[in-house]
């Protein structure tokens, strides 16, 4: 007997020594491992056992399909960044802290019950705005919110703007959504994960970027135009100059301007912050040609190459009906009331087109025509030799820029837009913004 209870009492010990002593004895050590958030959210293998799949694939935009991440790698927290997360303030405020749910437990159901939220930033004024409330206010007036994509859709359907957005049929607000609304972000999709628009995800182990990163933010939903344009992806162009020369989409657009300032502004160019290329360029007026032209167009109308349009877009149908191509016009400034000064501009083909929500039931636009095809823009790919301002040795700089009739010829006619560069249904909505009735009478003569 008492070797029995000898044996027993050393197998005891053993025991101890080898497995230590445990505070609960019913869970399973792969169970401890994963039974808390971080515990989860940085087991690679776990999260492929317990993810959901989709129900949906992810949402494309002008610029094509956004490309495809499993649920478990848009959510694991290990590999780069990971660490220096850990050593940040907002690793201190703990995944509830933001997320709400449930943290310790193995329990997938039970740790997003509640009021969990995947997103935190998408209620930033909550969130956020405990540490960062001057940014979540201003943001929520932000260009970024998409107010001069809303009040476009607003005005074409015989609103007066933004605010009446609610006003729209329910299924024309849903379609909006689905679609238009995928290319404005909040907080999140510039600072923790990537855009929607870039397979969503976490791009750096949870790591909150304070500077986005230009290729995989920026240029991520900025795709079709901006980023194509300053990297010069389009045929025939070169990148921007500025980007050879260093500079990123932050050198120019500081987050004081992706903020917000707390004003409302109908449009991105009626927003105060925006840059100026005379912010840099203090001296232009040491240019002949610049103090010649400078109350007449925008620099861009110079100095940028041509630049990718596309038109026509049938939401939620065949994609844009007016294919992608490139191109350079110059046409009457559309936006004389905010850009002043100008009475010509670089414009570009839009999206807009009369049935543009026919699959959400809306036949047709009731105000399509208050609202031209053709857009002010500022492309982003300047050089400083361009078709217009590099000419032959002996000419003038308007040689290759001023249109001049050579016997029935117009020469230069291709860089303006006139009415017979519009599509029928494009005519009565942008007929003011051609050049037809707006150059100067010696030009065609």
């Amino acid at each position: 007997m008492k070797l029995i209870l000898k044996l027993t009492l050393i197998s005891s010990i053993v025991v101890f020594f080898l497995f230590g002593c445990s505070d609960d004895t019913n869970t399973p050590p792969s169970d401890k491992a994963v039974a808390s958030c971080e515990g989860c959210h940085t087991n690679y293998s776990h999260l492929k056992e317990v993810y959901t799949p989709d129900s949906t694939g992810p949402a494309g935009g002008c610029g094509g399909e956004a490309p495809y991440y499993e649920p478990y790698d848009r959510v694991f927290m290990g590999g780069t960044g990971y660490a220096e997360y850990k050593e940040s303030a907002h690793y201190e405020i703990g995944c509830v802290g933001c997320h709400n749910g449930v943290d310790k437990t193995s329990d997938k159901k039970v740790a997003h019950s509640g009021t969990f939220v995947a997103h935190p930033s998408t209620i930033s004024s909550e969130k956020c705005g405990t540490c960062h409330k001057e940014i979540t206010d201003h943001f929520k007036t932000s260009i970024h919110n998409g107010f001069g994509q809303k009040r476009k859709v607003c005005i074409r359907s015989g609103f007066t703007g933004p605010d009446d957005f609610d006003k729209l049929p329910a299924e024309q607000q849903k379609g909006y959504k689905a679609n238009c609304a995928t290319c404005h972000a909040n907080c999140g999709e510039c600072h923790v994960i990537r855009p929607t628009l870039g397979g969503g995800g976490l791009i750096s182990g949870h790591n909150f970027n304070k500077t986005p990163d230009m290729v995989n933010v920026c240029v991520t939903c900025h795709t079709s135009r901006g980023g194509h344009a300053f990297l010069g992806v389009g045929t025939g162009t070169q990148p921007d100059v500025h980007q050879t020369k260093g500079f990123t989409c932050l050198s120019c657009h500081k987050g004081t301007e992706m903020h917000g300032d707390g004003n409302k502004v109908e449009q991105r160019y009626a927003y105060s912050k925006l840059p100026k290329c005379e912010d840099c360029h203090a001296t232009l007026s040491n240019n002949q040609y610049h103090n010649m032209h400078k109350d007449d167009f925008n620099c861009q109308t110079c100095h940028s190459q041509v630049y990718n349009n596309c038109g026509s877009c049938h939401v939620h149908g065949a994609g844009a009906r007016v294919p992608s191509y490139m191109d350079f016009k110059i046409g009457v400034n559309p936006i004389r009331d905010i850009k002043t000064k100008f009475k010509l501009s670089t414009v570009r083909r839009t999206l807009g087109a009369p049935d543009n929500w026919k699959e959400y039931g809306v036949a047709q636009y009731s105000n399509f025509d208050a609202l031209p095809t053709y857009n002010f823009t500022t492309p982003h790919n300047i050089l400083r030799w361009t078709e217009r301002t590099k000419v032959e040795v002996g000419q003038s700089c308007s040689y290759n820029c001023h249109i001049r009739k050579v016997g029935t010829e117009l020469v230069n006619k291709k860089w303006y837009l006139f009415e017979s560069d519009l599509l029928d249904w494009e005519k009565a909505a942008s007929k003011k913004v051609t050049v037809d009735n707006a150059l100067p009478e010696d030009w065609l003569k």
